[in-house]
């Protein structure tokens, strides 16, 4: 015979599984780690310092 579940819990399990898939999928898409976002920062930092010390007056 088959197992007898409540649904309403298993209608939150399943939101909540979907949930944390979908959250996982965003990570991967637009998440980037501290260290990543800090490299982006000073590279650009350091892009602008260098064009500043090339312009003319």
């Amino acid at each position: 015979m088959a197992e007898i579940i409540n649904l309403r819990q298993a209608k939150k399990r399943k939101a909540r599984d979907e949930k944390l898939a979908k959250a996982a999928d965003n990570r991967a898409r637009f998440g980037r780690s501290k260290s990543e976002r800090k490299k982006t920062d000073d590279e650009r930092d350091k892009a602008l310092r260098d064009l500043d010390g090339k312009k003319l007056d």
